[in-house]
């Protein structure tokens, strides 16, 4: 079960990827104060948890609701991890900075919070991952990786040292991971439906 919950949190940190995230918040929370910004990453990190736990909870009756199996979910889902994989690979941007630049904290927040963390390569990983390893597991791999997030985002401005390039690199490293789980959800749907 431990062996289980690690490779859980490894894969929600992969496609969360808080890193890359990170890059869009000191961005656009550049000019503002440091108690503002830990208000907007506790936000944006709020609006992340409250989407994931949602489909935590609700994720099959979605499946349900939209006439579809969790087999052509996970061939769905392997493309989108794969779209995602590839863009993370290449280093291009996950969205566009100059769009949250000027922005308020709470629309900094959202957009950090859905699609950056929880977005669709995350909803479908943890639908998927529910059917497979149950809400249990699911759950606390998901607070962990959000709890890291939120670390990451309230001392971004002791990350941000680190520098961009670290960050790109690490980021880089982690899209090739997100791109072989796409394969092997690919692979996995394929063989269940034929």
């Amino acid at each position: 079960m431990f062996e289980i919950l690690v490779q859980l949190v490894i894969l929600f940190f992969v496609i969360f990827d808080p890193l890359a995230s990170l890059i869009v918040f000191i961005t656009a929370s550049a000019g503002m104060s440091r108690e503002d910004r830990r208000l907007t990453a506790t936000l944006a990190v709020l609006v992340a948890a409250s989407l994931s736990f949602l489909v935590l909870m609700l994720g099959q009756n979605l499946l349900s609701l939209f006439s579809t199996n969790i087999d052509e979910f996970k061939i769905a889902g392997g493309i989108i991890l794969g779209i995602l994989g590839v863009k993370m690979s290449l280093g291009l941007p996950l969205t566009h900075l100059n769009d949250v630049k000027h922005s308020s904290g709470r629309a900094i927040a959202s957009i950090i919070g859905t699609p950056l963390l929880t977005g669709p390569a995350a909803i479908t990983a943890i639908i998927i991952s529910v059917n497979d390893y149950g809400r249990i597991l699911t759950g606390i791999a998901i607070a962990i990786v959000l709890g890291v997030a939120a670390l990451i985002f309230c001392f971004s401005h002791l990350v941000n040292k680190l520098g961009k390039t670290a960050i790109q690199v690490t980021s880089t490293l982690l899209g090739l991971i997100t791109l072989a789980w796409g394969v092997k959800l690919i692979t996995n749907g394929l063989l269940a439906i034929f």
